[in-house]
């Protein structure tokens, strides 16, 4: 390597780290993708000409080879946990018990995050290593996991030994994304982060765009501060990034005032949070209240009205995935939680029960988090007659032996019932084949009844057929019949979804339509081609590909065309720039004229990004009847709220 090319690389790292920061930190990027891809790649060339990877280089980002296992992370520092409180009176005495102290103590409010708990050690100004929270002193070694975290800086300006903590977070806005394009979508945000960091490939780590939000230093080498509020400005001076709520009071009520504030918008927030953390300001006032055995004494974490509870698990079912994959469902005795009856909680997989040592019979505690679906975190308490949970070993649906990919089960026989019946739902369904008036029930009776065994075989249906089926009288009969037959006519788009291809949601199917304009083209398409379309990636691309090479899967595709089935080229809509080009929109709330998807198909269709979640980059929010959160938090935050009324009128002459 010469020193024109090595002064080349170390241009385009510090520009690129700057663009990368600029993103994914500060949330205000200042160049776009192309420019980019262009300095990336420009970039990776070089580092294959030379043979040199420099430790600061966006190319360690990607994610590396899978690891063996994973190694111990000794804490140079052990960390505690916060005492916790749930009410305000208990806020009050511990402020009070500072105050009693210092009477001049002053509070940093702060949320409570809830994701997964990741420290980071600095030597030379450069990323050495990260592990896990673990039992405080001893936690996992996550290095290489942590490193495809685009938030985490590679690089800081200050040179000295420091140790920083902060927390793994997965915004709900990017699970969102995630779980479009993904063969089994991810519960929740908090499982998805935990999943991440602790998965062996770095590769997957890195696929799910997770982020880093940092709240401590721990250690920090020749250099001391007065204030948490002089620590966190030192973390944003060097790029970290940090919360973007963070208030210095010195009354009770203004700290009370402050919670009851988040607590009313914490749902529309694009983050999960579960709680406040109070700390004292002043380092000179924590040094001399010290610790106990487990917590600091200068601090406390408020918690907000309990989203988790305890209850018994009285049964574990297994179910069937259209892909196959074999999910354990707990059957739990009925119980309130965050304004729903629970009945039933998600155990996720194999690997989960076995961590979180559950028993049929044993009290299990139940977390359920933005009305999502609930899932048991773990045992509260065990008895004499509290049973392992049996794993099966054969399919439960089709008796087919089991197969075990990691920590998940998976029946591998195509023509299992319950997958089968999960294949013609998902055929049927409205981003697909939109087969109007079909339910889950409808695949079940046509599995059952008649011996429907392939999407195809759903256009040889007739009407005598349907008419000997029970509740199927003349008119509901002939509805489901010319909405079959009217389904065959689909966007390429709909089609690509409807095949149900792994990891092929139905983002990636609109792309992957776009694209290549037409089902031949996407058939004999290479692996290169794929791979070149923004947002997929390995994982993408080798599905997509092996799809089209089955001759079981070809053979479907022809039958369905012989069957009628007539597949629309993609057509290339201009649309001219409109108010909603280039531009964030949220919808909440009940429109009057169209469903949400019709409201956001015609969004997307405007060059709109149609996202979940209410964050400062909103820029307009769509509101419809009994709007909750989402519109206090954008009326808080100050973004355009529009009107149903208001959209039909913008959309009017475009």
């Amino acid at each position: 390597m010469n020193k024109k090319q090595e002064q080349e690389m170390q241009d385009l790292i510090k520009e690129l780290n700057v663009h990368i920061r600029n993103y994914y930190v500060l949330d205000k990027p200042t160049i776009s993708d192309v420019e980019y891809d262009r300095l990336y790649d420009k970039l990776q060339a070089l580092e294959r000409e030379t043979g040199v990877v420099y430790p600061n280089s966006p190319s360690n980002r990607v994610g590396g080879e899978i690891l063996k296992g994973f190694k111990k992370f000794n804490h140079d520092v052990p960390l505690f946990s916060l005492e916790k409180c749930n009410s305000f009176e208990e806020l009050e005495d511990f402020v009070n018990g500072v105050k009693k102290d210092f009477p001049d103590a002053e509070f940093s409010v702060e949320y409570k995050f809830d994701g997964l708990s990741i420290v980071v050690e600095y030597e030379n100004g450069l990323f050495k290593r990260a592990g896990t929270r673990g039992n405080g002193k001893v936690g996992e070694d996550v290095t290489e996991q942590v490193k495809t975290i685009k938030s985490v800086p590679l690089e800081i300006d200050f040179k000295g030994k420091l140790i920083v903590q902060g927390e793994g977070l997965i915004s709900l806005s990017n699970l969102e994304k995630y779980n479009k394009t993904a063969a089994e979508p991810l519960k929740n945000a908090r499982n998805a982060v935990a999943g991440a960091i602790r998965n062996l490939d770095p590769k997957v780590t890195a696929s799910r765009n997770l982020d880093w939000i940092v709240y401590s230093i721990n250690y920090i080498e020749g250099k001391n501060f007065k204030t948490q509020e002089e620590s966190i400005k030192f973390l944003q001076d060097n790029g970290f990034k940090v919360s973007d709520f963070f208030h210095i009071e010195k009354d009770i009520k203004n700290i009370e005032e402050l919670i009851n504030k988040v607590d009313k918008i914490k749902s529309g927030l694009d983050i999960l949070m579960d709680g406040m953390v109070i700390k004292t300001n002043q380092i000179a006032y924590r040094e001399e209240m010290g610790y106990t055995a487990k917590f600091p004494r200068w601090a406390i974490a408020y918690k907000f009205e309990a989203q988790e509870i305890s209850t018994m698990l009285e049964d574990v079912v297994w179910q069937v995935g259209r892909t196959g994959k074999i999910t354990p469902i707990g059957v739990v005795e009925p119980v309130e939680l965050a304004g729903a009856t629970i009945k039933r909680a998600t155990l996720n997989n194999v690997g989960d029960i076995q961590r979180k040592q559950v028993k049929i019979g044993s009290r299990v505690f139940l977390r359920r988090s933005n009305e999502v679906i609930p899932e048991i975190l773990g045992l509260a308490e065990e008895y004499p007659t509290s049973k392992e949970i049996e794993i099966p070993t054969v399919c439960p649906s089709c008796g087919e032996k089991l197969v075990e990919i990691g920590a998940n089960l998976f029946c591998k026989n195509d023509e299992c019932p319950e997958q089968v019946i999960d294949t013609l739902t998902h055929f049927a369904s409205r981003d697909a084949m939109n087969i109007e008036g079909y339910r889950d029930k409808t695949s079940e009776m046509f599995f059952e009844k008649l011996n429907v065994r392939k999407p195809s075989d759903l256009y040889k249906l007739t009407l005598q057929d349907l008419l000997s089926l029970e509740g199927f009288k003349d008119k509901k009969a002939q509805n489901l019949i010319d909405a079959i037959e009217k389904s065959k006519q689909v966007k390429l788009s709909n089609f690509i979804f409807a095949l149900g291809i792994d990891n092929v949601g139905k983002k990636t199917a609109g792309d992957l339509a776009k694209v290549f304009k037409n089902l031949e083209n996407l058939k004999n398409a290479s692996k290169e081609e794929l791979l070149a379309i923004r947002d997929i990636g390995d994982i993408v691309a080798e599905c997509v590909y092996n799809y089209f090479r089955d001759e079981k899967n070809l053979s479907e595709i022809n039958e369905l065309k012989n069957v009628g089935v007539q597949v629309e080229e993609q057509e290339d809509r201009i649309v001219k720039n409109n108010a909603f080009t280039g531009k964030t929109v949220v919808l909440t709330g009940s429109l009057q004229n169209y469903t949400r998807n019709e409201a956001g198909d015609i969004l997307i269709n405007l060059g709109a990004n149609v996202s979940s979640s209410v964050s400062k980059n909103t820029d307009f929010v769509l509101a419809g009847e009994n709007a909750g959160s989402k519109l206090a938090k954008a009326q808080n935050l100050g973004i355009k709220v529009i009107s149903e009324q208001e959209f039909e009128q913008m959309i009017k002459n475009v």
